[in-house]
């Protein structure tokens, strides 16, 4: 029965899931042929592909086993998602700059280790990265900070 809860096993079950996924929303598109691809060609491939990898990688996994899943660590993942639904929130109503500096420090409490320092570091060198590779390298229309720029 562990084999079936290692770390592989599993893994090769969300690849078959992916594919079977992934075949369900294709099914509608037309095939064609290897000469003239249709629409649906290349993701079917890419889901066949899918399936068979997972296939192989559950049947490895059930025969030599593998390591165990361990407990799922609560406080980061809570932690991780709250900064990204806040990330969302703020992004449209304060800008780029109040939204990022949300998210960092959220995310920042999810670690086993909070360094002030090390947050601020990271909160700058985001913010100016962000901001040259959306605004300036990009020229997205992003408000950087709602109201100034």
């Amino acid at each position: 029965m562990n084999r079936f809860l290692s770390k592989d096993f599993l893994s090769g079950l969300l690849f078959i899931g992916f594919g079977l996924l992934a075949l369900y929303f294709g099914q509608k598109l037309a095939l064609g042929t290897p000469v003239r691809m249709g629409p649906g060609y290349v993701p079917r491939m890419l889901s066949l592909v899918l399936l068979g990898l997972g296939a192989l990688i559950c049947i490895v996994a059930a025969i030599s086993g593998g390591e165990l899943v361990e407990k799922p660590k609560w406080k980061p993942i809570t932690l991780v998602t709250i900064g990204i639904v806040c990330f969302a929130l703020l992004f449209e109503r304060a800008g780029l700059l109040p939204a990022l500096v949300v998210l960092i420090l959220i995310a920042s409490l999810a670690g086993e280790e909070f360094k002030l320092t090390e947050v601020l570091g990271n909160m700058v060198v985001l913010a100016v990265l962000c901001t040259v590779v959306f605004k300036v390298g990009l020229g997205m229309n992003v408000s950087i900070v709602r109201g100034i720029w």
